[in-house]
C-alpha cells in the first residue's frame, strides 16, 4: 500500500467493462514527510475521494479482485482504499 495524494479524476469515453460506473483518480505517491515523489498514475475510487485528498492506494491485483468481486481477471490494479486523516512520523 502507498500513500498518495489525489490530484484528479479521469474521464473517458472508451474503456473496459471492469470499469463501468467507477470513479478513475490519478494519484501521487508521497513519501512520508508529505513530499511527491515518483510518477502519478490511475487508481479507482472506492471511497468517494476527491483532488487534494490524501488516501491509502492498495497496489496490487489480487486485493483489487477480491475487493471489487469481479471474477478471477480483472484488469484493475491500484484502488483507493482509504481517506488519510493524519500521518504522524516518529524519529
Amino acid at each position: 500500500m502507498k500513500i498518495c495524494r489525489v490530484k484528479g479524476t479521469v474521464v473517458a469515453t472508451a474503456h473496459h467493462p471492469a470499469f463501468d460506473a467507477k470513479k478513475l483518480l490519478v494519484v501521487q505517491p508521497l513519501d512520508e514527510l508529505g513530499v511527491e515523489k515518483g510518477e502519478s498514475y490511475l487508481a479507482v475510487d472506492t471511497v468517494q475521494a476527491g483532488a487534494g485528498d490524501i488516501v491509502l492506494v492498495a497496489t496490487e491485483g489480487t486485493g483489487a479482485r477480491q475487493i471489487l468481486k469481479q471474477g478471477p481477471i480483472v484488469p484493475i490494479r491500484s484502488l483507493v482504499v482509504g481517506i488519510v486523516d493524519q500521518v504522524d512520523v516518529f524519529a
